[in-house]
C-alpha cells in the first residue's frame, strides 16, 4: 500500500541542511513512500544561515521556502501545514539533531492520528557542566521517556517532533496569538484533550544538542514566563509554575516570596548568567519572576 508523508521543518536562524539531508536519505529508502520535505524560514536575520539553507533546494524532494517577515512560532507551522500536499505531517524543529537511522520509518509504520516521539539531551557533560540550559534539560531528561509521557499525554506534548494527520491539524491549528517564545504547544495539547483527540507517545526521539549561553537562556525563560502571564486564563491547569503561584497565593505567602525575589533578583540573575549557575536558584528565579509579572499585570 502506498504511503505518503510531508516532513515539515520550521526554522529561524538555524542551519538545518544536514537535518534535511538525513531526513531525505531515510525517506527515500522506504519502499513506496511518497514524501516531500518543506523547510520554512521564518524571516531569519543571519545571512550566512540563509545562504547555507539555500542548498536544501538541491536535495531530493526538498524545498526551502524563504519568508522575509517573521510571523512567529505558531503561524509558520500553520503555513507549513497549509502548504503540505500529503495526508500525514511530520513536524521537526530546525534546531534538533537526528539520533537514529530509522526515525522516519518508525513514524511511517506506527498507527495513530497524532504521535509524539520525544527528545533526548546530547552533549559533552564535562564541557557543558556550567551551561544552564544543558544542566536544566539533563536534570529532567528521565521524565521524558515514552512511558512517563503517556501518563500525562496532553501535558507532555511538544511541537518539536510529532506526526499528525493533516486534516486534524487544520481543524486544530496552533493559536497565532502566540508570536513569542513558549506555550503554544501547551495550549494545543489542552485543545486536543478537549476535542478528545488521542495522543500516542512513542520512543522515537530527536536530540537537543545545541545550547545557548546562560544569558540568552535566562532571557528566553523570561520571555516564556511573560507569554505564560499573557495567556494565563487559556493555560490554567496546564502549567506547574502557575499552579505553584496559585498555591502560594492561597497560602497568603506569595507577597513574601515576591519581596525576597525583588530584593535578590539581580544577584540571582547574575549567578544564572554567570559561569557557575545554580539550578536551585533558577527555580526560585522563575517563580519570583512569575509572581512579579502577575503583580504588575494586576496593578
Amino acid at each position: 500500500m502506498m504511503k505518503s508523508l510531508s516532513i515539515l521543518i520550521p526554522t529561524f536562524n538555524d542551519v538545518c541542511l544536514e537535518l534535511a539531508s538525513q531526513l531525505s536519505t531515510q525517506a527515500v529508502a522506504i519502499n513506496e513512500l511518497e514524501y516531500e520535505i518543506l523547510v520554512a524560514d521564518d524571516g531569519s536575520t543571519d545571512a550566512d544561515v540563509v545562504k547555507a539553507n539555500s542548498a536544501i533546494d538541491a536535495l531530493l524532494r526538498c524545498r526551502y521556502i524563504r519568508r522575509e517577515e517573521n510571523v512567529g512560532r505558531s503561524a509558520i507551522r500553520n503555513f507549513l501545514a497549509q502548504t503540505a500536499q500529503y495526508e500525514r505531517l511530520l513536524f521537526v524543529d530546525g534546531d534538533m539533531k537526528m539520533t537514529r537511522a530509522d526515525f522516519v520509518r518508525k513514524y511511517v509504520e506506527t498507527e495513530g492520528p497524532l504521535l509524539y516521539g520525544g527528545y533526548v539531551v546530547e552533549g559533552n557533560e564535562a564541557q557543558l557542566k556550567d551551561n544552564l540550559r544543558f544542566i536544566y534539560e539533563k536534570k529532567s531528561e528521565a521524565d521524558h521517556t515514552a512511558e512517563k509521557r503517556q501518563l500525562k499525554p496532553y501535558a507532555d506534548f511538544h511541537t518539536s517532533n510529532f506526526l499528525i494527520e493533516r486534516d486534524l491539524y487544520l481543524q486544530h491549528p496552533l493559536d497565532t496569538r502566540f508570536r513569542h517564545y513558549g506555550y503554544e504547544d501547551v495550549l494545543l495539547g489542552k485543545e486536543l484533550k478537549k476535542a478528545g483527540v488521542p495522543i500516542r507517545h512513542i520512543d522515537n526521539p530527536l536530540a537537543f544538542a545545541t545550547f545557548e549561553d546562560n544569558r540568552h537562556f535566562v532571557e528566553k525563560t523570561e520571555e516564556g514566563i511573560r507569554t505564560l502571564v499573557t495567556f494565563k486564563e487559556d493555560l490554567e491547569g496546564y502549567s506547574r509554575l502557575l499552579a505553584l503561584a496559585e498555591k502560594l497565593k492561597h497560602m497568603g505567602v506569595s507577597g513574601i516570596v515576591r519581596a525576597v525575589y525583588n530584593k535578590r533578583s539581580d544577584k540571582w540573575r547574575n549567578n544564572l548568567c554567570g559561569s557557575h549557575p545554580s539550578l536551585s536558584l533558577f527555580k526560585w528565579y522563575k517563580l519570583g519572576y512569575l509572581l512579579q509579572q502577575l503583580a504588575e499585570r494586576q496593578a
